[in-house]
């Protein structure tokens, strides 16, 4: 390296020049005459993951004391005086810094001391000085650069994902509309640019839903929602980024659909369940009226309960009618048409029925069917009031006349003393007068023209007869004649009247006419009284119906109307809590203990007024029905002793024999009772049945006799008729048994069966008789067991003498006490000591009698045999011996006992006949315990020796 020093002397003079010149150059370029040279603003843009700064322009310092280019070829050192030593930021916080990269270019590049984040601070500005490398001897030679400014843009990373404002959205619509806006999900996102922290997408992930949603978040329902087919959706959105960034976490929307407002009756039920015996049952117990903000002023609501189907009308008891008579308080004296068929009762035998129990008998005429009563059922006197009452259906007929009822001449004429019949929807009673009262007019025919008559449904009818007053009750509503037409008096005659049900006998022509068509049931006459109306609406009355029980509080302001048989109810209110509260007291009940189950069918009707008083608003009628549960059905059993004998004197006596002295009445259920704790935990556990014993009525008890019928004169069955009539029951019997009717309790039917008694005062050729018992209620819906009774006679007889070849002394004769027991189910009231079986039998027991001496006799020897040949090894005489005295021999035997002796007799015959080879040891059982009583024991002996049945001998006077 050249030094100024060491050059200049060496130069010659020529040269002088020259080296002035460049010697002057050289220190002239180590002199810091310039400040180094940026660039007046950068703008630079980093990312948040990264720390260098890309600047534009690029961050480049120069400087005017740096060599020119083409000092390079004189090979002339570049001094510091030129180089860039450095740059520096100015400002506060700022979290860069600048760094040379090549001091000769002056290149220089900023980057970040710490990890940026966007999403505190995007931008940074601030400013920057280069500075060169010249120094003096103090180091106060560097220049600087002018402050150029730096703003910096932190570019953002798409780190965070997008986050919906809500935890969930609901929103309700209402059906069957079309919505471009139901609701509005949003979701935001933390990162900084506008790239990744606007949401670009909305999206339903919830597959199959009536719903789309747009960029901005809103949902629509693409389809018209109804409210029946879904109550609710549950829809899944997520939200992306415009980075493609999805929702850390989905939302949940709820959509309800509310149903079109329409006025109706809310919160009941189509169908409900009634359980028998549970009493009164709230139909509504949630219903409320929805009216749509209606200013409402009124309302009236009909509730319908249709029974039409059940039984005659509704559900009532089943007993027969003239029991209901009788249990409405009627007089007594009615006769019953048309009966359930029986023995006493068999003239409907032939007519069709209903087939079944669960209501009474219903009897169908189908225009050839007639009955013609028995003479003597009904003994009506046209002088007295009477009245006659039925149950009729009957829809439009044709125009010829269909009789119910007529009393006609049975030969010879055609004339009709009284008729109850059908024309034209008219119900006409015919009434001739009696020929002794005078030939003028008198009222005949009383007309009464009713829808009833022709409406295919159950009516009550009751005809009262007061002549001339004749007064119509249907269902219990009375109805005057309209017309009444007159006609003279029948004339006199002695020709019997026959009574017809279902037509009218025409006696000249001996056949019958004017059919009737429809269906009849609890057909009665009675004469002598009018029945008052109390009674009249008993027999009418229905066991079911609508009912309604609230508080004072409630009802206030409301009007309520319930029809006579409790089929309609009607309630009138302004106030609409008051009238829902009301409507929720609104009940059904039925009394009966079996009802008839099935279905029953509920209507509620209303009308609604607003403030015009006009009916604003429609309420559509409600439509559901009652489920009566079928109800456990009772099991009657009938007990006591069916198998006994009395003696003939017993049966020929006055009081007779009692049939059923014991006879026991029980009725159970069975329930099905379910298993303690919870049944899922173990499937082996299964309900059990559990039998109950319940309480009810019974309406008939029928006695039959088995084999020949009665014998009217010589046996018959009585009961004490007094205190049927203070119990209110009747009885009927005839050559076939007896039956006794009447709704009672089971403990009175006990005490009415304990008085039946069997008589027979020709009791010489009768051995036994068989009957059999059956009872039932509700007309027999529930029919009991079949409870048979055997009684046996008891002929009395003079003891029979038997021949003995071994007669025994009196003094010797011990009486001999008999215990009598109860023989094979024969139980033996009172049996007189020396009665034998009957007659047919005293040969074989005087037989069995004579060969069971035999056999004693037998025993005997071969028991003194033994005795003998044992005597010389025993102590002599025993308390206890036998002592027999072969000169006379006669033994006392219960007949009744051979009932048991014969078998006995017989094992005994079989074990003498093999003993003939074996030896003497080898006896029977009763042997056997003779000689073992003969050879020790003496306690056990002395204890046989006091039983009552023990026999006792003296062998003294018995030769061998």
């Amino acid at each position: 390296m050249l030094r100024p020093g060491m050059l200049c002397p060496l130069l010659t003079p020529v040269w002088l020049l020259t080296a002035g010149l460049l010697c002057g150059g050289l220190w002239a370029a180590r002199v810091n005459k310039h400040k180094p040279w940026i660039e007046t603003t950068y703008h630079g843009i980093v990312t948040e993951n990264d720390n260098t700064v890309l600047l534009d322009p690029p961050l480049i310092a120069l400087d005017k004391d740096a060599p020119l280019r083409f000092a390079e070829s004189f090979e002339v050192t570049v001094t510091k005086e030129g180089e860039i030593c450095g740059f520096k930021i100015h400002g506060q916080n700022i979290p860069f810094h600048a760094v040379v990269v090549d001091k000769s270019t002056g290149e220089g590049i900023i980057r970040s001391k710490e990890k940026l984040d966007c999403e505190l601070q995007k931008d940074y500005t601030f400013t920057i000085q280069a500075y060169d490398c010249g120094k003096g001897p103090d180091g106060t030679n560097a220049k600087k650069s002018h402050k150029a400014i730096v703003h910096i843009q932190v570019n953002d990373v798409n780190e965070y994902a997008p986050v919906f404002k809500e935890k969930s959205y609901k929103a309700t619509v209402i059906e069957g509309k079309r919505y471009d806006n139901i609701l509005k999900v949003e979701a935001v996102d933390a990162d900084c640019s506008p790239q990744f922290s606007q949401i670009c997408t909305y999206e339903i992930v919830t597959p199959d839903v009536p719903f789309a949603i747009d960029k901005d978040g809103y949902i629509k329902n693409t389809e018209k929602l109804i409210y029946g087919k879904e109550h609710q959706y549950k829809l899944t959105v997520t939200a992306y980024d415009c980075g493609k960034k999805r929702a850390a976490e989905d939302v949940l929307v709820k959509i309800s659909i509310k149903p079109t407002c329409k006025p109706a009756w809310q919160g009941w039920s189509k169908r409900i369940e009634y359980e028998p015996g549970t009493g009164s049952l709230a139909l509504f117990p949630n219903i409320h009226l929805e009216t749509c903000d209606e200013p409402i002023t009124s309302i009236q609501a009909t509730v319908e309960l249709e029974t039409t189907h059940i039984g005659k009308g509704c559900d009532r008891d089943t007993y027969s009618e003239k029991s209901l008579h009788r249990l409405c308080g009627a007089s007594s004296g009615t006769a019953e048409l048309l009966p359930p068929p029986s023995s006493t009762a068999n003239w409907t035998v032939g007519l069709p029925t209903d087939n079944g129990h669960d209501s009474d008998q219903v009897f169908e005429f189908n225009g050839t069917q007639a009955v013609k009563i028995p003479d003597g059922v009904v003994t009506v006197s046209l002088k007295e009031p009477f009245m006659i009452s039925v149950w009729m259906r009957h829809g439009p007929g044709t125009k010829e006349k269909e009789t119910i009822l007529c009393n006609s001449d049975k030969t010879d004429m055609n004339r009709h003393h009284y008729s109850l019949y059908v024309h034209n929807c008219r119900l006409v009673f015919l009434f001739r007068q009696d020929p002794s009262e005078g030939k003028t007019y008198k009222p005949a025919e009383f007309h009464w023209k009713l829808n009833q008559v022709c409406d295919k449904e159950w009516h009550h009818y009751v005809l009262s007869t007061e002549f001339p007053t004749v007064t119509l009750y249907v269902d219990g509503v009375s109805y005057d004649p309209f017309p009444v037409t007159e006609d003279y008096p029948l004339h006199p005659s002695k020709i019997e009247t026959q009574l017809v049900v279902g037509a009218c006998w025409q006696g000249g022509e001996l056949h019958m006419a004017q059919f009737f068509r429809g269906n009849l049931a609890g057909l009665m006459i009675r004469s002598g009284k009018l029945e008052n109306k109390k009674v009249i609406d008993c027999l009418y009355t229905c066991k079911e119906g609508l009912d309604l029980q609230i508080a004072d509080g409630i009802g206030k302001g409301m009007k309520i109307n319930v029809n006579p048989s409790q089929s309609t109810l009607t309630l009138e209110g302004d106030d609409i809590d008051r009238f829902d509260k009301a409507m929720q007291h609104v009940s059904y009940l039925n009394s009966r203990q079996f009802p008839t189950p099935g279905i029953r069918r509920l209507k509620i009707t209303s009308n609604v007024k607003c403030f015009n008083e006009e009916a604003c608003i429609a309420i559509p009628f409600v439509d559901g029905y009652i489920m009566v549960l079928q109800p456990e059905e009772p099991k009657i059993s009938l007990s006591g002793i069916n198998h006994f004998a009395r003696s003939a004197s017993e049966f020929e006596s006055p009081e007779g024999v009692s049939l059923f002295p014991e006879l026991r009445i029980i009725s159970t259920i069975t329930r099905e009772v379910e298993p303690e704790g919870d049944g899922d935990e173990d499937p082996t556990v299964q309900e059990s049945l559990v039998s109950e014993e319940i309480m009810h009525n019974l309406d008939t008890c029928e006695v039959t006799v088995l084999g020949e019928e009665l014998n009217q004169e010589q046996e018959s069955l009585e009961v004490d008729m007094t205190q049927l009539q203070q119990k209110g029951i009747e009885m009927s019997s005839s050559n076939l048994g007896m039956t006794i009717t009447g709704v009672d309790t089971m403990a009175s039917y006990e005490e009415v069966l304990h008085l039946i008694r069997y008589r027979n005062w020709h009791t010489v050729s009768l051995f036994d008789r068989k009957f059999k018992l059956v009872c039932s209620e509700l007309n027999g819906r529930y029919v009991s067991n079949e409870f048979e009774v055997e009684v046996n006679v008891i002929h009395t007889a003079n003891p029979v003498e038997h021949a003995n070849h071994i007669a025994m002394q009196p003094q010797f004769v011990h009486p001999v006490h008999h215990t009598f027991v109860d023989l094979s189910g024969h139980n033996l009231a009172n049996p007189h000591p020396f009665s034998v079986v009957p007659s047919t039998a005293t040969i074989v027991i005087v037989v069995c009698v004579s060969f069971l001496v035999f056999m004693i006799i037998l025993g005997v020897f071969r028991i003194r045999a033994a005795h003998q040949r044992t005597m010389h090894d025993q102590d002599t005489g025993k308390e206890n011996e036998m002592d027999w005295d072969d000169s006379a021999l006669t033994i006392t035997v219960n007949p009744m006992e051979t009932y048991e002796d014969q078998h006995s007799s017989e094992e005994e015959e079989e074990e003498e006949e093999s003993e003939d080879g074996e030896e003497e040891d080898d006896i029977t059982s009763a042997e056997s315990e003779s000689s073992e009583e003969e050879e020790g024991e003496q306690e056990e002996d002395q204890q046989n020796v006091n039983r009552q049945q023990q026999l006792e001998w003296d062998d003294s006077t018995l030769s061998y």
